[in-house]
């Protein structure tokens, strides 16, 4: 994941590095073919190297700005995650000494497991009773004035 924003990022620099560069012949050659005097054209290509170096520090800040979010968007995730895995492995060792502890003492293990069963059915015949002794047949409330 870690090499799709590195090829992602350099593929970007690399395309923007490309376009300054040739943004920057272009205007150096329009500028050659202009009809104007040396000290015009001198200026012009100085005021077009400005610009350019200006525009080149711009990206390059709006880069690292970028590069910081990604680093800190990587940086959250990683701790999520690492916090997740975490509390994972701490439920599973409280398993894991549950079944330890229902291992070592066999008869206290089917004890708890045969109340538990019973807990369960019971549930079971106390809502099927429940629903059992209600009408199935519409009630009609009667009017009392």
């Amino acid at each position: 994941m870690r090499r799709e924003y590195e090829r992602e990022d350099s593929s970007v620099s690399t395309k923007l590095t490309y376009l300054l560069i040739g943004g920057g012949i272009g205007a150096v050659i329009a500028l050659l073919f202009a009809p104007k005097s040396g000290v015009e054209l001198r200026e012009d290509i100085a005021d077009v190297t400005r610009k350019g170096l200006e525009k080149s520090k711009e990206t390059a800040a709006q880069l690292q700005e970028r590069a910081g979010e990604y680093y800190e968007v990587g940086k959250e995730r990683a701790s999520e995650l690492y916090q997740t895995g975490r509390e994972k492995a701490g439920e599973i060792a409280g398993k894991a000494r549950s079944a330890a502890a229902n291992t070592a003492n066999p008869f206290t293990a089917a004890v708890e497991a045969g109340k538990e069963a019973y807990s369960a059915e019971k549930r079971k015949s106390e809502v099927k009773s429940i629903a059992e002794g209600r009408p199935t047949y519409p009630v009609e409330p009667t009017e009392e004035s």
